[in-house]
């Protein structure tokens, strides 16, 4: 699958199908500091995704 990541902008190939919360493992990310969306939808860590999808990993950002 083909995922994009933000903050450093790139772009990297990662082997499916797995879990969601497998793919972030893998990308060394924390589960609770980024969301996983695939086209116009969020992803739950749960959720399976196969070899074939495009995804966007962003971080999570909070203020106040």
């Amino acid at each position: 699958m083909r995922v994009q990541l933000s903050h450093p902008s790139r772009t990297v190939d990662v082997k499916g199908p797995k879990k969601a919360k497998d793919v972030l493992r893998e990308l060394n990310l924390l589960a609770e500091a980024h969301l996983i969306i695939r086209g116009d939808e969020l992803v739950t860590e749960d959720e399976m995704l196969a070899d074939n999808d495009d995804l966007e990993i962003r971080p999570v950002i909070s203020g106040g």
